[in-house]
């Protein structure tokens, strides 16, 4: 079990390392998306700076890797500590992937994903209130907060044991902390053209 919960782990950061964002721009521009808009590697630059079309697929691909971690990782019978880990290395994959010197995304969709498959009815009633936020600001920023910052509570309010709980308020941080630091350290020319 120790080895299957090791690799587990190590197949999440590896699904997570998947650039989808950057796959997309290549294909369908030719260009690094990291170069574009605010440098992010995510749904929302995507959508920002090469269309709906690009931003929604890479959207949908990056929640589908937060999922598909953990239902290979339930699939697999490891523990729940396990599992929980294996959504933590999906985002971090995501966050900091290997394929590109460890220089990706923020990992809303991803995180989605992850808490999606792991509280399900919890997120799809957050998720219809964050989309008022969304339509009427077009900020994902705005929306994100409206989804996760009340899902400890409604975790709570449906019956979440204490450790989803507190990993419904940890991976979010992580999510923030991440769009701390690559705002701030974006290169000048990037936080011209970005807005997020």
């Amino acid at each position: 079990m120790i080895w299957s919960s090791i690799l587990v782990v190590i197949m999440g950061y590896l699904l997570g390392s998947f650039p989808t964002a950057y796959i997309v721009g290549r294909l369908m521009r030719g260009v690094d998306i990291r170069e574009l808009g605010d440098g992010n590697m995510g749904a929302a630059n995507t959508w920002r700076e090469l269309g709906a079309r690009a931003g929604i697929t890479v959207g949908i691909v990056d929640i589908g890797k937060g999922a598909a971690a953990l239902l290979i990782a339930r699939a697999i019978g490891v523990p729940l500590p396990v599992i929980l880990l294996t959504g933590l290395a999906v985002v971090a994959g995501h966050n900091w992937p290997i394929l590109l010197k460890f220089r990706g995304g923020r990992g809303e969709a991803t995180t989605i994903g992850v808490l999606s498959t792991m509280l399900p009815y919890e997120m799809l009633i957050l998720f219809g209130v964050a989309l008022i936020p969304f339509a009427i600001t077009r900020n994902v920023v705005i929306a994100s907060a409206f989804l996760f910052s009340p899902l400890p509570l409604v975790a709570w309010w449906f019956g979440a044991p204490g450790v989803l709980i507190a990993y419904c308020i940890a991976l979010p941080c992580l999510v923030g902390f991440t769009h701390y630091i690559t705002t701030r350290h974006a290169p000048a020319k990037l936080k011209e053209r970005g807005n997020g």
